[in-house]
């Protein structure tokens, strides 16, 4: 008996394995991870005016600032990804077994690369400024439509197995794009709720601590409610010289201190940086 060749086993899905290798999600994780932190920091502290560089934040600052933020973002995401990769374990297992369903879950597949193929082209329109898209819909429609686009020529391959030439090259380009849109996503988002949280917490300073600040020279917070008095003469050799009361230490970084005047908006007082040495002396205090 004349044994059959095996047929050529389609590429498709070993690329998608080399591209999940290529995008380690350790590697791509950790890099959002840094990126909205850094996004999403700035946007934060440029909302009082202070530019993150003056901050001199570390990486593992940037990285401890984003993780709270993005455990929802992620936790959809992942949970769409698992979703996903069980629908085509699942076609997978189906075989021939129920042809009927193969070839109608094929068809859906080209339905998914076409709904994606439509959204793409709508985040394109929108990137180009075509149509009033929001900060979040241009990568999201830019980069969702081509998920859709590979995930839906993914499940019709596994019901044909017929790649068409040169779609191993066009899936890296998508890959590129895809993350791409990723990382475009995530600095919109972060700048969306940095100034967001910047804003809400300019509402509500008495979340951070009060301090009595005493200095040699004076310090000008503006139109803010600020108590400046004079501190007795204490002899020549006296150091400080006025006390400052009303004010709130927004951040601190290295030997940096930031402080904010209670009753602080953006058109009114000054968010003053002191250092946190000899030259200034602080004092912590309840409410």
């Amino acid at each position: 008996m004349e044994e059959q060749p095996t047929p050529a086993r389609p590429p498709w899905g070993n690329w998608l394995k080399a591209v999940a290798g290529f995008v380690a999600p350790t590697t791509l994780l950790t890099g959002l991870l840094l990126y909205f932190g850094f996004a999403y920091t700035s946007s934060f502290y440029g909302y009082f005016g202070i530019d993150l560089a003056t901050l001199g934040l570390s990486t593992q600052d940037l990285l401890l600032r984003s993780a709270a933020s993005l455990y929802m973002p992620l936790a959809v995401a992942l949970a769409a990804g698992l979703a996903g990769a069980l629908g085509l374990a699942w076609v997978s297992s189906v075989g021939d077994a129920r042809p009927g369903l193969v070839r109608r879950l094929g068809q859906a597949g080209v339905g998914l690369a076409v709904c994606g193929g439509a959204l793409f082209v709508l985040g394109l329109l929108g990137g180009l400024q075509v149509w009033p898209a929001g900060p979040l819909d241009t990568p999201l429609l830019f980069g969702g439509g081509l998920l859709l686009v590979v995930y839906g020529r993914t499940l019709h391959l596994k019901t044909t197995g017929h790649p068409f030439p040169g779609e191993l090259k066009a899936l890296v380009i998508m890959a590129a794009l895809i993350a791409l849109s990723c990382f475009w996503a995530v600095q919109a988002y972060a700048q969306t709720h940095g100034r967001d949280d910047g804003r809400e917490l300019a509402r509500n300073l008495w979340h951070r601590p009060t301090v009595v600040v005493d200095t040699a020279e004076q310090l000008y917070f503006g139109a803010a409610p600020v108590k400046e008095s004079a501190l007795p003469a204490g002899g020549p050799a006296q150091k400080y010289k006025y006390r400052y009361r009303g004010v709130r230490l927004l951040a601190q970084s290295g030997n940096r201190m930031f402080l904010i005047p209670d009753g602080w908006t953006r058109t009114r007082g000054f968010v003053i940086m002191v250092p946190a040495d000899g030259a200034v002396r602080i004092a912590f205090r309840p409410g």
